[in-house]
């Protein structure tokens, strides 16, 4: 006869109901590698196709078009079942679809943002010496300078010439393409580097794009420089003065790849922050005709505070949802209260290879699903939103009832350092927000590394938010 199953002693029962347990999408998940696979598939091509915030906003308007999506104007009715975009200055976009219910029941709300840190350039930038040309930067949101040596660089932005007319650069992304490039300092002549502390190490005004070294001619005063300014005048019709009136960022150019043997994880710049933005859009354009009335936000600025017109404190938002609520002849402050959010930005993930950062109980793991943050900021929670228990609750409850996995994080050990994101411009609204997000390896770098199966659940977790009950 079979041996019969022992079972379990009175505190193994006790411990399995009581003690929390990080299970990984392995775990819980078992069967949804395909989907997972498919899904980062898309995402990669995303990547490509958005490295700055002005990529980001043109390509996912593009998709929104292609599922009926139309462009919103302040001041347009809306009714029942009305599908819009919002595109603020070609660096920010809203995309809302109006509810089948009372919207004075509150918006579901997600906030991701689209700017990823980079090296923009200076209004002046060019500049010879030495027999070369270089374009001056000035770099753009928390980098660690010395990673931005050295690496392959393409140049991406916008130029407005003097008669008005814009015109879109974007060089060293083809495979034909030159690229551009940071110059370091040999290991044999950096003596006085290595006893710098690493983050001295490279200067600001060292992060120089080296851009050119053939001469236009030998006898015209700074003819390399000449020569880069001739190119860009034949192919784009500026002059050294258009710069002043430019916006022009250095960029990886590096293409998403797959990371590991098994193919599990996905390299390449601006996870923080598409690595949510990508889930936000797919989900909202997933939708047909929703009960509540939602909106994804994909936003500017976040790597520099959230200022400007195109970041997260900006009007435009409240502005959007005023215009609505006018529309429909409701209250606006009354859809605001009762409206609730997911701040949509990344997680540090753990690293063992730097785990003295981390306090390990509350770090956000790959492979173990999305990671839901209370709060961020620095220090004693300074500069943060602090969502309530309710809230978090809430939240909980949608996930898990949609099959979710998820798990809870902190930004590493108390007093280690500290970050913050958009969650507390919405909150400030009188919102109710929590930041749910990816975690990432590597944030920051110009290289970062995520899970596929996070991604995609991700992407189930702003379907589930936003087609709750």
């Amino acid at each position: 006869m079979p041996k019969k199953k022992e079972e379990k002693s009175a505190g193994e029962q006790l411990r399995e109901k009581l003690i929390y347990k990080k299970k990984t999408v392995f775990e819980k998940c078992p069967d949804e590698e395909k989907e997972v696979f498919e899904y980062a598939k898309g995402y990669m091509q995303f990547l490509d196709n958005s490295k700055t915030e002005r990529d980001a906003t043109a390509y996912s308007i593009e998709l929104a078009k292609k599922k009926g999506f139309a462009e919103y104007r302040l001041g347009m009715k809306v009714k029942a079942g009305d599908k819009f975009y919002y595109n603020n200055r070609g660096k920010s976009v809203y995309f809302f679809i109006i509810g089948s219910e009372n919207i004075e029941n509150g918006m579901a709300i997600t906030a991701a943002h689209i700017d990823s840190p980079r090296l923009d350039l200076k209004p002046n930038p060019a500049y010879e010496a030495n027999g070369m040309a270089f374009l001056k930067t000035h770099y753009y949101g928390g980098i660690k300078k010395y990673q931005w040596t050295a690496i392959p660089l393409a140049l991406h932005g916008t130029v407005t010439l003097a008669d008005g007319k814009t015109v879109d650069v974007k060089i060293g992304e083809a495979a034909d393409d030159p690229l551009f490039y940071v110059n370091d300092i040999l290991p044999h002549l950096a003596r006085d580097q290595f006893a710098k502390p690493t983050g001295s190490a490279i200067e600001g005004e060292q992060l120089n794009l080296l851009s050119g070294s053939m001469p236009f001619d030998t006898t015209t005063p700074e003819a390399i420089k000449l020569n880069l300014l001739r190119i860009l005048n034949e192919k784009y019709g500026m002059t050294e003065a258009d710069f002043q009136s430019a916006e022009l960022c250095a960029v990886p150019a590096e293409k998403a790849r797959d990371i590991g043997l098994d193919r599990g994880l996905i390299g390449a710049y601006g996870h923080d922050d598409k690595v949510c933005a990508y889930p936000e859009i797919t989900a909202v354009l997933s939708l047909d005709k929703p009960k509540k009335t939602v909106m994804s936000i994909l936003a500017d600025k976040e790597e520099t505070g959230s200022d400007g017109n195109t970041g997260m404190k900006t009007s435009a938002f409240c502005d959007i949802i005023a215009d609505i609520c006018a529309s429909m002849k409701k209250n606006e402050r009354i859809v605001r209260a009762n409206s609730v959010c997911l701040s949509a930005d990344v997680a540090a993930g753990y690293d063992p290879n730097f785990a003295g950062a981390f306090e390990i109980n509350n770090s956000a793991i790959i492979n173990c699903g999305i990671a839901l943050c209370k709060y961020t900021g620095g220090g004693g929670k300074s500069s943060t939103n602090d969502a309530s228990g309710e809230y978090v609750g809430k939240i909980r409850k949608i996930f898990d009832d949609n099959g979710v996995v998820w798990q809870t994080c902190e930004l590493g050990k108390v007093d280690q350092g500290g970050g913050g994101t958009v969650a507390k411009f919405i909150s400030e609204k009188n919102i109710d927000t929590v930041d749910v997000g990816v975690p990432v390896i590597s944030m920051h770098a110009p290289y970062e590394v995520v899970s596929k199966f996070d991604v995609y659940n991700m992407h189930k977790a702003v379907v589930a938010f936003y087609t709750a009950e």
